[in-house]
């Protein structure tokens, strides 16, 4: 395979150079057809040379590209000067970023203490059956991603599960269909 041109957006200077890319490159090879990048350039550019600017560049990043793979923590790193096992390390800590791609809907069902007993782990197999994953996976059609979290902090109204940022409490099994069907037809008309 040749190599190719890539145009890289120098941060630093704001000022677009041409770069020679192997073409078996894949962390450039889809970036100038995609305004993700465009965006995520904007994100560091807003962000760099700020102290504890990380975490809330990868939390942009995130609701931009639904996750981080590799070639945007590159980016990243680069971007904001730091050590690519920094970015890693991060994003690798905190539960609420993924490596892996996610629904357009995230579910953290709880499983602290409060919802267990009054259970939780019901609603669970309820969530499993409906969408046919297992915690941790992501549905067929890409709509959900389901999660298993310890405290929502809503123990009073127990289980519970978080739908993006909207609570569902008091549940139970029956209610789950429901309520995945209000998220799938919103998925459908988007």
């Amino acid at each position: 395979m040749e190599d190719r041109l890539s145009v890289r957006l120098d941060n630093s200077t704001n000022e677009r150079r041409l770069e020679a890319v192997s073409a078996n490159c894949c962390c450039c090879s889809n970036h100038l057809n995609d305004d993700r990048y465009t965006r995520l350039n904007q994100v560091i550019a807003e962000y760099k040379n700020q102290p504890g600017s990380l975490i809330p560049v990868l939390h942009k990043t995130q609701q931009i590209f639904g996750y981080l793979p590799d070639d945007v923590q590159k980016l990243i790193a680069e971007g904001l000067n730091v050590p690519l096992s920094d970015v890693y390390g991060v994003i690798t800590f905190y539960s609420l970023f993924s490596l892996e791609p996610r629904g357009k809907h995230t579910i953290g069902i709880c499983m602290g203490t409060a919802c267990y007993v009054r259970g939780a782990s019901q609603v669970l197999d309820a969530l499993k059956k409906d969408l046919a994953i297992e915690a941790g996976q992501t549905s067929g059609d890409g709509v959900f991603t389901l999660t298993i979290t310890r405290c929502l902090g809503a123990c009073a109204m127990a289980p519970v599960m978080m739908i993006d940022e909207d609570v569902y409490g008091r549940l139970t099994p029956d209610k789950i269909p429901d309520i995945l069907a209000k998220y799938r037809q919103a998925s459908k008309n988007a």
